[in-house]
């Protein structure tokens, strides 16, 4: 039995997120479904995280055991010419049996984008949310760094998340200009079930006047979701790299 692990970037518009649901489309399916086609197995792949419907992503990581003999080298073209266009291998190659996609990765960096132009680039519609209105970029920057550093994040997770805790440790957080784009960057080790877009509906309101940058500190202290703003829409989220401790 091999173990191939497997880069993917996908439009998640019309998709349902990564994980198979019981009804809709979904990017774990079709990636189960072209290997089907390929080598006849039922496999589960294992991803190293779930990204929500309508959310994107530059850089997913997924990996699955299978007895097929086809070069490692090989997998990313012959899985491409049997998935539907919004979905396309990177790169794949074999790793060692205990790398899990999930549970190795040390670091994931995700950016969500906001298009600050008077009217929508139309061609990156599907990928940012349109905010025509003047935000301080300044002052959602000086809110962003209070969130770097190990914090409990209850603040800025759904009242639906699953997890036994909700600490993590945010490594890079930044904003970066692109035209009339304003990307947003975090980089941690590990995410929380909508963690970046309450945190960039709260960045909203910083940067509309609505709420102080060192407000955020109050709101990581306060533990409670009614605490941030609200959840932006997914459309502007993209999960853009997954990084493991060595390369396997």
């Amino acid at each position: 039995m091999r173990n191939i692990a497997a880069t993917v970037s996908y439009d998640g518009t019309d998709f349902n997120g990564f994980q198979s649901q019981p009804y809709g489309r979904t990017i774990q399916q079709e990636i189960e479904l072209a290997i089907k086609k390929l080598t006849g197995e039922d496999i589960i792949i294992l991803g190293s995280g779930r990204t929500d419907a309508g959310v994107h992503a530059y850089g997913q990581v997924f990996n699955f055991l299978t007895e097929s003999t086809i070069p490692a080298e090989r997998w990313a073209i012959a899985l491409n010419t049997r998935l539907p266009k919004d979905i396309v291998i990177l790169e794949a190659h074999e790793v060692e049996e205990a790398f899990h996609s999930r549970r190795s990765a040390k670091r994931k960096t995700y950016r969500y984008t906001i298009d600050m132009g008077k009217f929508p680039d139309v061609f990156y519609r599907r990928y940012s949310f349109h905010h025509p209105t003047p935000l301080n970029v300044e002052a959602m920057q000086q809110g962003l760094n209070y969130l770097v550093g190990e914090h409990d994040f209850t603040s800025f997770t759904s009242i639906h998340s699953t997890k036994p805790h909700h600490v993590r440790t945010i490594y890079e957080a930044y904003f970066e200009r692109e035209g009339q784009m304003l990307h947003m960057y975090m980089t941690g080790n590990g995410f929380l079930y909508n963690m970046i877009r309450i945190v960039m509906g709260t960045m909203l309101q910083v940067g509309q006047g609505k709420r102080k940058p060192e407000d955020m500190a109050r709101i990581l202290e306060g533990c409670k979701r009614s605490l941030a703003g609200p959840t932006a829409m997914p459309h502007g989220l993209m999960l853009m790299k997954v990084e493991y401790p060595q390369e396997s």
